[in-house]
């Protein structure tokens, strides 16, 4: 990831994190949800 990633691209990295169980703890697993979760509002139209 980097400045020049778009929504997208952030979007699928997060969900590949949390579906590979790719996370520190269940803290930082509810993090990138909420983190997805706050994208894909953001860029809903």
């Amino acid at each position: 990831m980097n400045l020049d990633s778009t929504a997208k691209e952030l979007i699928e990295y997060l969900e590949n994190r949390i579906d590979n169980n790719l996370v520190k703890n269940s803290v930082h697993k509810v993090k990138f949800m909420t983190a997805r979760d706050m994208l894909i509002e953001i860029t809903k139209i």
